[in-house]
C-alpha cells in the first residue's frame, strides 16, 4: 500500500460577508502586487536612479492592468479559444478562475512599454525593476493554486504525494508548491543576486534577462511534475503548453542578458 498524504480541508473563500465572496485567489493577487510595489521602492532608489517614487506609484495601476486584462486574455487566447468563442459571456467572469502567467507577462510588457513611452523612461530599466518584483507575486499565485486544490501534479509513489479532491483519488504531485518554490522563492533569489552589484543594475535589459531566462527553467522544470490540462494533454510530443510558451523566455532571456553590455548604461550622460 503507498503512504499519500491527503490534501487539507482549505476552503477557498478568505472571508465570507453575505453575499461577497473574497477568495484566497484575489487576496493572493493583491498581496503580490502590494509587496512588490513596496519591494520597487527600495529598488528604484538604489543607484542608478531613473525614476522617482511618485512616477512608480502611477505604474502600479498600469502594471495591475495589464496583469489582469492580459492575464485573462492569455488564458483565453492559449488554452480555451473554442470555449470562450462560443461561451463569449464568460470570458469577463474572472471568479470563475482562469489566468495565464504568459498572457499577464504580455500584459506588464506593453504596461511598461506604454507608461516609459510616455513617461521618457528607460523600457528597460524600468523593466528590470519590474522583473526583480514578479517572483513574489508568482509566490502567493501558487500557494493560492495549492489552496484551491487546482493544478496539481502527476501521479507519483514519492512519500509526500498527496491526493486531492479532484485528482482521481490517487497519489500526486504537489506540483503547485514546487513551482512557488521554483518561481517564487527561488527565482527571488536569484533576482537578488542579480541586483546586487551596481554594474549590473546600470546594464538595461540584464536583470530582464534573468529573470526570463529563470523564470523559463523553472517552469519548464516545473512542468515535468504537474499534469497536463485536461483539456489540452499534451502540445507536441512530451511538451506542454506552459513549457512551450516558456521556450521564447528563455531565448529571449538569453539574448537581453548577452546585449546588455552593449547598451547605454542606465543614469550615463553624453
Amino acid at each position: 500500500m503507498t503512504f499519500a498524504l491527503v490534501f487539507p480541508a482549505l476552503d477557498p473563500v478568505a472571508i465570507q460577508i453575505g453575499p461577497l465572496a473574497i477568495r484566497w485567489y484575489a487576496l493572493a493577487y493583491i498581496a503580490g502586487i502590494v509587496l512588490g510595489w513596496r519591494y520597487a521602492i527600495r529598488l528604484v532608489e538604489k543607484p542608478p536612479l531613473f525614476m522617482d517614487r511618485t512616477l512608480l506609484d502611477d505604474f502600479i495601476v498600469w502594471a495591475t492592468a495589464g496583469i489582469i486584462l492580459g492575464g485573462r486574455s492569455g488564458y483565453v487566447l492559449f488554452y480555451k479559444p473554442s470555449y470562450y468563442l462560443a461561451n463569449p459571456g464568460e470570458i469577463v467572469a474572472l471568479w470563475h478562475g482562469g489566468m495565464s502567467f504568459h498572457g499577464g507577462l504580455i500584459g506588464v510588457l506593453l504596461a511598461i512599454y506604454l507608461f516609459a513611452r510616455k513617461r521618457r523612461l528607460p523600457v528597460l530599466a524600468l523593466g528590470d525593476v519590474v522583473a526583480c518584483v514578479a517572483p513574489i507575486g508568482l509566490f502567493f499565485g501558487r500557494i493560492a493554486n495549492f489552496i484551491n486544490g487546482e493544478l496539481w501534479g502527476r501521479e507519483t509513489d514519492v512519500p509526500w504525494g498527496m491526493i486531492f479532491p479532484n485528482g482521481g483519488g490517487v497519489p500526486r504531485h504537489p506540483s503547485q508548491l514546487y513551482e512557488a518554490g521554483l518561481e517564487g522563492v527561488v527565482l527571488f533569489l536569484v533576482m537578488v543576486w542579480a541586483s546586487s552589484r551596481r554594474d549590473w543594475r546600470e546594464r538595461p535589459g540584464f536583470r530582464g534577462g534573468v529573470f526570463l531566462a529563470g523564470y523559463a527553467v523553472a517552469r519548464m522544470s516545473g512542468e515535468l511534475f504537474r499534469e497536463p490540462d485536461s483539456f489540452l494533454g499534451f502540445i507536441i510530443g512530451p511538451f506542454t503548453m506552459g513549457q512551450l510558451l516558456s521556450l521564447p523566455m528563455l531565448i529571449a532571456g538569453i539574448y537581453l542578458i548577452v546585449s546588455s553590455g552593449k547598451r547605454k548604461r542606465v543614469g550615463a550622460t553624453g
